[in-house]
């Protein structure tokens, strides 16, 4: 089941289930769950590895991060890969997942960002790829809404997020063993 905006607030109350939620969502979400907003972008080069039990992601560069005190734009270049990290910050309880997706205004302009799923137990901000699907540069202001995050309640047992991005962690810094 998904849960509707009057429960979500309520976690987030009592629970902390998101923190760093902008005043526009804390007081008037819309459609089932949160708005999200780009608080960090990467780019990334070098060699990638994935293995069955090891594995080595790209070394990362940070090139804007969100700044409450000042405006912050970034250039995102057509066809080019990016990492993001979003500005909301998810403490997941042993019964809850979320699904998140790109904001339609994003594809409409021809950015795609990756969507995913978070699992019960994870901590942290939520990171994922951004894509310039065009052949123009796009603006992308930081601290912009991006991504639609929709809270789902599991049913029976489950376990908890055990990985090693807890915390919100964007890349490896060498190859490491999977758990």
């Amino acid at each position: 089941m998904i849960l509707g905006v009057k429960k979500i607030l309520k976690l987030v109350k009592e629970k902390k289930l998101v923190e760093n939620l902008s005043k526009r969502e804390l007081k008037n979400p819309e459609g089932a769950g949160f708005d999200f907003r780009i608080g960090e972008i990467y780019e990334i080069k070098g060699r990638r590895f994935l293995g069955i039990e090891e594995r080595k992601t790209p070394k990362v560069k940070l090139l804007a991060k969100f700044d409450r005190k000042r405006s912050r734009k970034v250039i995102l270049l057509p066809n080019t890969y990016y990492l993001m990290k979003t500005i909301e910050r998810l403490n997941m309880p042993d019964n809850l997942l979320t699904l998140f997706t790109p904001r339609s205004s994003l594809f409409r302009s021809g950015i795609y960002i990756f969507g995913g799923q978070t699992a019960p137990g994870y901590r942290g901000e939520l990171t994922t790829g951004i894509f310039n699907l065009g052949n123009e540069k796009f603006e992308l202001e930081m601290g912009a809404r991006v991504l639609h995050v929709m809270f789902f309640e599991i049913k029976g047992k489950t376990n908890l997020y055990r990985g090693q991005w807890q915390g919100g962690r964007v890349s490896t810094i060498i190859k490491e063993k999977q758990i």
